[in-house]
C-alpha cells in the first residue's frame, strides 16, 4: 500500500501514521478501523470484498471473530466520518458483496527526500543555520503562547438533532417527522453563526427510540446538547413537542410546543421547523450551559 495523505469533505487521512482529523482536530480511531479505512482508501470507488477486508486487517490470524469485529470497524469508522449507513456519503455498502468508499478524494503521495552527503559536509550554508534556528524557536514559542491561549476560550459545542419520534406508524406521519428532522437540522446548521456545530447524519440519531441512549450519543459524538422531537396526530390537528436537552444532566433547557391543522403538511413542517430553530439558536447563543430548568413555549 502506497502512503499518502487523503483529503475528502473536511476531513484528511495519514496512511503512514493512520491519524485520521476533522478540520484539523485529531479523531480517536483504533487500530483495525484505522487499517479498514486506509485499505478503503487506497482502492477508492471501488467494492472491497469483506474477505479481502479482513486479510487486510487481520491476516491470517484464526483466533478472531472476523464477521463481529469487521462489523466493529465499520461501526467506528461511519462513526467517525459521521457517516449513515442509510444515507451514506462515504461508505456505501454493496450488498453480499462488500463495501466501497463512495466519496470524492484528493491523494497525494508521500515524498521522501534522500539524505546526501552535503547534509553532513561543512559549507557556508552552516553559519546561517543559527539565525533561522532562532526564528524556528521564536515561532514555536509563539504557536505554544497562541495554543495556551484558545485553550482558555471554549469552543463551540456540538448540538445533535435526534431524529424525531411519531405516535403513529402511517407513511404519511412517519415522512412528516423525518422531513421536520431533516428541515430542523438544516436551519439550526444555517444559524449557528459560530456558536455550535450541529451534527445530524450520524447513524445512532436514527435509532428507534426505545434503543436510544442520549449518553451514549453524548460520550461517541462529543455532544453536550441533543434536540428531541414527537409529532403526534390528533384528528385533524398535528402535535408537535421538540426539546432542547443538556445531555451532561439531561436537564430540558427548552422545550416548544406547536399545534397545526393537518390539512398542508409541507406547510406544518416549514413552519415549526423554522420556530423551533430559531427558539433553539437563541437559546444556544445564550450559553445555555449556565441554565438550571428548562424554559417552555406553546404555538
Amino acid at each position: 500500500m502506497r502512503l499518502e495523505q487523503f483529503q475528502f469533505g473536511e476531513f484528511e487521512f495519514d496512511s503512514e501514521t493512520r491519524v485520521l482529523t476533522h478540520k484539523g482536530r485529531e479523531l480517536k480511531l483504533q487500530a483495525q478501523p484505522a487499517l479498514l479505512l486506509a485499505t478503503l482508501l487506497a482502492r477508492r470507488g471501488q467494492v472491497v470484498s469483506r474477505e479481502e477486508l479482513q486479510r487486510a486487517i487481520w491476516g491470517n490470524d484464526t483466533h478472531v471473530d472476523f464477521e463481529k469485529g469487521l462489523n466493529f470497524a465499520i461501526g467506528q469508522v461511519r462513526a467517525a466520518l459521521r457517516d449513515d449507513a442509510s444515507r451514506p456519503v462515504y461508505i456505501g455498502t454493496v450488498p453480499r458483496q462488500g463495501y466501497r468508499f463512495i466519496a470524492p478524494v484528493i491523494a497525494v503521495e508521500r515524498q521522501v527526500v534522500p539524505i546526501t552527503s552535503d547534509a553532513v559536509r561543512p559549507s557556508r550554508r552552516g553559519l546561517v543555520r543559527w539565525p533561522i534556528l532562532a526564528l524556528g524557536a521564536s515561532i514555536t514559542v509563539f504557536g505554544v503562547f497562541a495554543f495556551l491561549l484558545r485553550a482558555k476560550i471554549p469552543s463551540a459545542p456540538n448540538l445533535a438533532v435526534v431524529r424525531f419520534d411519531t405516535g403513529s406508524s402511517t407513511p404519511a406521519m412517519r415522512a412528516l417527522a423525518d422531513e421536520l428532522t431533516d428541515d430542523v437540522t438544516v436551519r439550526l446548521t444555517s444559524a449557528s453563526n459560530g456558536n455550535y456545530r450541529v451534527i445530524g447524519n450520524a447513524s445512532i440519531l436514527r435509532a428507534p427510540r426505545e434503543q436510544r441512549d442520549l449518553r451514549f450519543i453524548a460520550s461517541s459524538l462529543r455532544c453536550k446538547y441533543a434536540v428531541l422531537g414527537q409529532v403526534q396526530a390528533d384528528g385533524d390537528r398535528v402535535l408537535v413537542l421538540a426539546h432542547l436537552i443538556r445531555l451532561s444532566d439531561l436537564t430540558h433547557i427548552w422545550v416548544v410546543r406547536f399545534e397545526r391543522k393537518a390539512d398542508d403538511p409541507s406547510t406544518v413542517e416549514s413552519q415549526v421547523a423554522a420556530e423551533i430553530a430559531s427558539q433553539f439558536a437563541d437559546s444556544m447563543s445564550n450559553r445555555p450551559d449556565r441554565a438550571s430548568s428548562f424554559r417552555a413555549g406553546t404555538h
